[in-house]
């Protein structure tokens, strides 16, 4: 049997494996991609794109459906089926997209390298060699380089077993036929609120929410946390808070959902579909690792060190990107670690990988986005801090938009430096307001960096613009007038020491 030879095999065709791809093919590598299901991973199919155009089609209905504006639409409906085919277009676009680039370079050419798409499982046989085992075949491809690119799965939930039709998790929201009349999702970080957020748009559910804990999205500081709660609860959610689920009991009609709640109480409600979204782990079974000494970490995920290499860079072939590696789950993070891997292989690295710029959309309603430090992370590293707050009520775009609801917040150190630390934003354009921060936070920045840039008018991001003038007490509008809209605060290390 004849074995064919690649400079980079990689595991999967997520973000982190197809950017990597793309990124050796600029270096005029051979590549061999291997996936085991769909082309583009959880970051196209019941991930990402799939569940932001979810997010999307709900946003479009609930404001159509708004009856505040002025207008009022009549015989505005909606069927599931029709939003489930409209989704997976969206998803195939994408999918049609990568797969014609990768027949684009099918062949090698003077100018670039070249591709080839196995679908199957890829498992180890040695540091030089993966076993492909397919539904009608098995083969064996050798590599110079491998990536493990293989993504994550939605965690399962002891003593609860999805059957992806009335208990489902992420994966088997495209499952479902129809609008429930009744949910409850279990976990309340962004997956779970960004369900809550997609279903109550629509006004055809009554959404429930389980949160274990007395804030939702809690690792985020508590004034985002109760915003999103709010969100969540104006749009019709139900959240039960310091709630734990005892059991879920399957009756013919419905399900039976226990909660035993932090204060001793118990509440028995009727659903129709349960959601678990209580996080994601690593897809590292069956890859054959043991074949090749690489045991996972406490939490199950590979180490890598700042190469993304697996064992030492100079001495080890095998590296791993995006979710598997234990950073952020994110899309932006395993995109930046495959392109990272093949450039360190194969060209001059022009900067080391760098975590800490890293943004973070979170789709509710209406959306946050987030980057670099909040307050309870300065904290936690006794960094001394100052933050200002500047709500969206006191922008004219906002104001114009009838979309008042939300905020620029800004964490810059409070150390003679004013280093630009982190940002949280919510409400229009939010993904587009964090981008000049997460610049200044990678440039090291400070107020005196940016303080001199002059926004359009009227734009969402003269936010930005009012919120650091709040630092030096320069903004037009004051918090003195406006103690709800405009907060300014300080933490240092020593006076809370003295305090206590």
């Amino acid at each position: 049997m004849s074995i064919e030879k690649y400079d980079l095999v990689v595991l999967g065709s997520g973000p982190a494996g197809f950017s990597a791809a793309m990124r050796a093919i600029d270096f005029k590598k051979s590549v061999c991609i291997i996936e085991a299901n769909h082309l583009g991973g959880a970051g196209i199919m019941n991930g990402a794109l799939t569940s932001k155009a979810m997010w999307e089609l709900s946003r479009d209905f609930s404001i159509a459906s708004s009856v505040t504006r002025g207008y009022r639409a009549s015989g505005l409906n909606v069927e599931y089926d029709k939003v489930q085919k409209t989704v997976i277009q969206a998803a195939k676009q994408k999918q049609l997209q990568m797969l014609s680039q990768i027949e684009t370079y099918s062949k090698a050419s003077e100018n670039s390298g070249n591709i080839t798409l196995k679908y199957g499982w890829g498992k180890f046989l040695d540091s030089n060699t993966v076993e492909i085992i397919s539904h009608d075949k098995i083969e064996q491809v050798k590599g110079d380089n491998f990536i493990i690119a293989t993504g994550s799965r939605p965690r399962p939930m002891p003593d609860v077993e999805v059957d992806n039709e009335r208990i489902i998790d992420s994966d088997g929201i495209m499952n479902l036929k129809e609008f429930p009349e009744r949910m409850i999702i279990i976990g309340s970080g962004i997956i779970g609120c960004e369900y809550a957020t997609i279903f109550s748009n629509y006004n055809q559910t009554e959404v429930h929410l389980l949160d274990r804990q007395h804030k939702v999205i809690p690792y985020e500081d508590d004034d985002v946390s109760d915003f999103v709660s709010k969100g969540l609860e104006k749009n019709g959610v139900i959240i039960h808070h310091t709630a734990n689920l005892r059991t879920i009991r399957k009756r013919s009609d419905c399900l039976e959902v226990v909660l035993d709640y932090q204060d001793g109480h118990s509440k028995v409600i009727e659903v129709d579909v349960a959601v678990v979204a209580v996080g994601r782990i690593p897809n590292l079974d069956n890859l054959g690792l043991e074949n090749v000494n690489i045991k996972t970490t406490e939490r199950g995920y590979l180490d890598i060190n700042e190469a993304c290499a697996i064992d030492n860079f100079k001495s080890c072939n095998i590296f791993a990107a995006g979710d598997v590696s234990g950073h952020a789950q994110l899309y932006s993070v395993g995109e930046l670690q495959g392109r990272f891997i093949v450039e360190a292989l194969y060209g001059n690295l022009e900067f080391p990988l760098d975590y800490s710029n890293m943004s973070t959309l979170m789709f509710f309603k209406p959306a946050v986005a987030a980057v670099g430090l909040n307050e309870k992370a300065c904290k936690s590293q006794n960094i001394p801090y100052k933050v200002a707050t500047y709500s969206n009520s006191l922008i004219n775009r906002a104001i114009a938009m009838r979309a008042s609801d939300g905020f620029v917040k800004i964490i810059v150190s409070d150390d003679g430096e004013n280093r630009i630390l982190g940002m949280r934003a919510a409400g229009p354009q939010a993904s587009t307001l964090i981008t000049s921060i997460a610049y200044q936070i990678s440039q090291k920045g400070t107020l005196k960096d940016i303080r001199k840039n002059v926004h359009p008018h009227p734009s969402i991001s003269e936010g930005v613009q009012e919120c650091l003038r709040v630092f030096e007490g320069k903004s037009i509008y004051k918090p003195q007038a406006f103690p709800d809209f405009i907060k300014l605060e300080s933490w240092h290390p020593e006076v809370v020491k003295e305090n206590s």
